[in-house]
């Protein structure tokens, strides 16, 4: 009876290192996943969402006396930050928590006019 519960032992032991391994190969994926840059753009400039940090970056792209104004608005248009780059060397930027909760959207535009161009939503 003792090797019979020695097997059985043995047996969980091994079915346990299983499952601690296939849960932990797939949180390291999972981790791998999540730094994920997104960027948009039109002729004129660009977008960035910086995962690591939770930056947006907007640059101007063209020397034609014209700026970039970039948001991050939540479904329904209600913009929850305003990123606008122009007129001077260098992009800039600013942070926001995106979050898991709630799904954004990157919104861009070219301040000489034309159409905003936008990102898929998507949370952290």
């Amino acid at each position: 009876m003792a090797s019979s519960l020695t097997r059985i032992a043995v047996a969980g032991a091994a079915v346990a290192a299983i499952f601690a391994g296939t849960a932990s190969a797939a949180q390291a994926a999972e981790v791998g996943t999540m730094d994920t840059n997104k960027t948009i753009s039109n002729g004129h400039g660009k977008m960035t969402y910086i995962d690591n940090g939770d930056m947006f970056q907007v640059c101007d792209t063209k020397a034609d006396g014209y700026g970039m104004t970039g948001q991050v608005i939540r479904p329904g248009g209600n913009p929850l930050l305003t990123v606008t780059d122009g007129g001077d060397a260098g992009c800039d930027k600013a942070g926001y928590d995106v979050g898991q909760i709630w799904s954004v959207q990157m919104a861009l535009v070219w301040d000489g006019g034309g159409d905003w161009v936008y990102s898929e939503h998507f949370t952290e």
